[in-house]
């Protein structure tokens, strides 16, 4: 089984904020995670990231936050959308 596209989204907000999600379904854990999905959730401009969701190899499940990056951990697809969703909410309430 190749690595299956589950969800992909894209939006653009008037002020040039971009907000991307992407998530497979994979046949292997990447390493560093212990369930089967590869995503990379981004919001922010073309030149900077202002809220970012991953599972890089070896760093397992991680989000960035400005400059910080911490561990995350992913209950399920759903929740993984909603935590960063509601991360963006914080970010752009400010």
């Amino acid at each position: 089984m190749d690595a299956e596209l589950i969800h992909r989204d894209r939006f653009l907000f008037d002020d040039g904020a971009i907000v991307e999600m992407v998530i497979w379904r994979v046949p292997k854990p990447v390493p560093g995670s212990a369930h089967h999905y590869k995503y990379r959730l981004f919001y922010g401009y073309p030149d900077r990231r202002i809220v970012g969701y991953d599972n890089e190899r070896l760093k397992g499940d991680h989000r960035h936050l400005g400059d910080v990056e911490e561990p995350c951990r992913l209950s399920s697809v759903e929740g993984l959308i909603h935590d960063f969703l509601t991360d963006i909410f914080k970010k752009r309430s400010l």
